[in-house]
């Protein structure tokens, strides 16, 4: 989620393109209750691939590590392969890679209004409530990633709406220079005032309020912006009437390891609706996650219940960045399931009412559950992470049990759910 900086450099000389916002006036059909977070599994959306000749011109954005040169063997970024079986024609991108049968391998484009479409219908199918659309606030004053940005937002506002899910904007300030966060602010007041977001049949109510979600406060990696920069936006949200969700530390009640110590970041969380710590490599098995959340997760809801605060844990798949760090490949694998559920049981018995699985498409890290395949590109060397041999909508089907279960309506047993079967 941090590698959104050297692209922004890349391609600041962009221009931008793109129709003025204004409300959604698309159909809007029936499905889940947008009006509140609580008993919903909510995913993490990216929308951050782009590809050559899908006619926005930024290249292969988080396909290669080079977006302007030939995504190829030696240019890669991914560790997943997607499944583009069901896409049309039309939605598909040819590579410099092969399958092993001498295919072009293809890819998808985020910029395609069909391929977002689609990624929201399979939400639908398959029982997952939403999504966090993640706009990387580096990006807002660039205007060809701005341009990109606001056309993958239309397309998730569009299907969220169509497919009966919710969405809601989910800021990260990853990137931002000291000074910068009011750009947040800013934005945000275009996307309420001109886009009228907050007003779609969709868009995600928590408490009466509208949901938007910063990511990325009080975490000590020197983020150059501050705390009283996030505070200050913070006010503003919620004297715009909003319910602020934030993206924290894994350690942020204690102040250590991954959080800042700093008595100021308290206060500031303290102002939340929603706290979601960040746990995506702070374990890596079955075991290690069921004892983290009895030793973090039962007391961060304790702490939040205190001060009338919700709190949004978050579960992963799996992890591997071994094209784009060279580190191990299935760095933490997800054992056909085993890991992600342990995560999803162990968030139910903190006594947690809602869950964010991170990600829905973020192929670059190995986090994604949408549709990916086993038949992944051969030769010259590429390494590529299959599912193992299990159908590519597994992990979809997982994510949708995980949502029954945490609502009660089957049981929360540590062995994976019946009918799950491949």
């Amino acid at each position: 989620m941090f590698r959104h900086v050297l692209f922004a450099l890349l391609i600041a000389w962009v221009p931008a393109f793109g129709e003025e916002w204004g409300p959604y006036d698309g159909p809007s059909n029936p499905g889940v209750d947008p009006s509140t977070l609580t008993g919903k599994v909510m995913t993490g959306y990216q929308g951050w691939f782009t590809c050559e000749g899908d006619r926005d011109d930024l290249g292969w954005i988080h396909w290669a590590k080079n977006p302007f040169r030939p995504f190829e063997p030696g240019n890669v970024s991914v560790d997943l392969w997607p499944d583009v079986s069901e896409l049309s024609e039309f939605e598909r991108y040819p590579t410099g890679f092969h399958h092993a049968d001498g295919r072009v391998a293809e890819v998808f484009s985020s910029a395609n209004r069909e391929t977002v479409l689609r990624h929201f219908e399979w939400m639908r199918d398959y029982g997952i409530d939403g999504a966090f659309v993640q706009r990387f606030a580096n990006g807002l004053d660039n205007p060809g990633l701005l341009n990109q940005k606001n056309k993958v937002l239309r397309h998730c506002r569009e299907g969220a709406n169509r497919a009966g899910r919710t969405y809601a904007v989910m800021y990260d300030l990853s990137g931002l220079k000291k000074g910068e966060v009011a750009r947040v602010s800013q934005d945000w007041q275009i996307l309420r005032e001109q886009a009228r977001i907050t007003e779609d049949p969709a868009y995600l109510h928590h408490e009466g309020k509208p949901v938007i979600s910063i990511w990325g406060i009080g975490f000590d990696d020197d983020r150059p912006y501050t705390l009283a920069e996030c505070a200050e936006l913070v006010d503003f949200l919620k004297a715009d009437g909003c319910a602020v969700m934030l993206g924290i530390p894994t350690w942020w009640r204690d102040q250590t390891h991954d959080a800042v110590a700093d008595p100021k970041l308290h206060e500031l969380l303290a102002k939340a609706d929603i706290l979601s710590p960040w746990t995506v490599g702070r374990y890596r098995t079955p075991e290690e996650a069921t004892r983290h959340a009895a030793k973090f997760w039962t007391p961060d809801v304790a702490w939040c219940g205190e001060r009338e605060i919700d709190f949004l844990p978050v579960v992963y798949p799996g992890f591997s960045w071994f094209n784009l760090h060279g580190d191990e490949l299935d760095a933490i694998p997800r054992l056909g399931g085993k890991f992600l559920w342990s995560q999803v049981i162990g968030a139910k018995r903190a006594g947690a009412g809602m869950i964010y699985v991170a990600m829905f498409d973020e192929v670059d890290e190995g986090t994604a559950i949408f549709k990916c395949t086993n038949d992944v590109p051969v030769g010259d060397g590429v390494q590529f992470l299959g599912l193992h041999g299990l159908p590519s909508d597994f992990y979809l089907r997982l994510t949708g049990f995980g949502a029954r279960m945490l609502r009660g309506e089957i049981p929360a047993t540590d062995e994976l759910p019946e009918g799950l079967e491949p």
